[in-house]
């Protein structure tokens, strides 16, 4: 029992300990990743487009040692292009010659003149036997060659063809440099136009201040506007005093003989006590 107890133990502290160094490596790496990127977060958007501006500069060195081989492989095959077409020409000579002479030692005589020189037959189909095996040898040799050509034209296509993909991606890649420069100019001006904003609300607590003492000050006015007027007659045009107006213009009307309405009355009174008088 105790033996079990013993290696069930060990068995478990040893599970234990894997599990936390799984579990370690796997926070270890998660922090690393969260290090890692956290510190990309704080580096500058402005360093990085130097960054990608500084690591497309570098495409330029590799850009000029490809252009180096490409121009030196051109050289190259057109050496071989020259060097294949000689081959070609002494190929077409060579077989002419041969052609010559088969018809000479087919011709059955003994006998035969080159250039005012006699040779004999036997002599001329020993040298149509070593033309022949040379013109094999250098038609040999000049197909080998064609095919080198052929396959080193095709790795030139080839090279020319990736050196503009390469350059056609550089000018791609400085484009978008471009691009990402002018967006974050963009938000630059956002985020100075945002400033701005700030700066119009503190415009703006200015002019209710002074909209304020405006406010005041023609309170002050009212107030000594109104005092001014305490104890006066307040002249108005208003409807009931042009109707006093009216009938104190009309009880003051002068009759056609002339003089007030009053004094008519008085004339008329008078004349009443002087009639009184005068009788028994």
């Amino acid at each position: 029992m105790l033996k079990k107890f013993l290696l069930g133990s060990t068995l478990l502290v040893g599970g234990g300990a894997l599990l936390a160094g799984t579990s370690a490596y796997s926070y270890v790496k998660t922090g690393y990743h969260s290090v890692r990127d956290s510190i990309k977060e704080q580096i500058p958007i402005e360093v990085e487009i130097k960054r990608a501006r500084d690591m497309i500069a570098d495409l330029k060195p590799e850009i000029a040692d490809n252009l180096k081989l490409i121009a030196r492989e051109e050289v190259e095959v057109a050496k071989l292009q020259r060097e294949v077409s000689g081959k070609q020409s002494s190929l077409n000579k060579s077989k002419d010659s041969i052609l010559k002479l088969k018809d000479d030692v087919q011709s059955g005589a003994k006998f035969v003149t080159y250039k005012g020189k006699k040779y004999d037959i036997e002599h001329v189909r020993k040298d149509l036997s070593d033309r022949f095996k040379h013109h094999q040898a250098l038609e040999a040799t000049s197909s080998k060659l064609e095919k080198i050509l052929e396959a080193r034209e095709r790795n030139l296509v080839a090279a020319r063809r990736k050196l503009d993909e390469m350059l056609s991606a550089k000018r791609e890649l400085e484009v978008q440099v471009e691009n990402l420069q002018a967006r974050l100019t963009m938000v630059e001006v956002a985020q100075t136009g945002s400033q701005f904003a700030v700066n119009d609300s503190a415009l703006s607590g200015v002019r209710q201040v002074l909209d304020e003492i405006s406010t005041r000050i023609d309170v002050a006015e009212k107030l000594v506007q109104c005092f001014d007027e305490v104890g006066s007659v307040p002249v108005g045009d208003d409807l009931e005093s042009e109707s006093i107006v009216d009938q104190i213009s009309e009880y003051f009307a002068a009759p056609a003989q002339g003089g007030s309405v009053r004094d008519l009355n008085r004339l008329a009174e008078i004349d009443d006590m002087g009639s009184l008088a005068t009788q028994p």
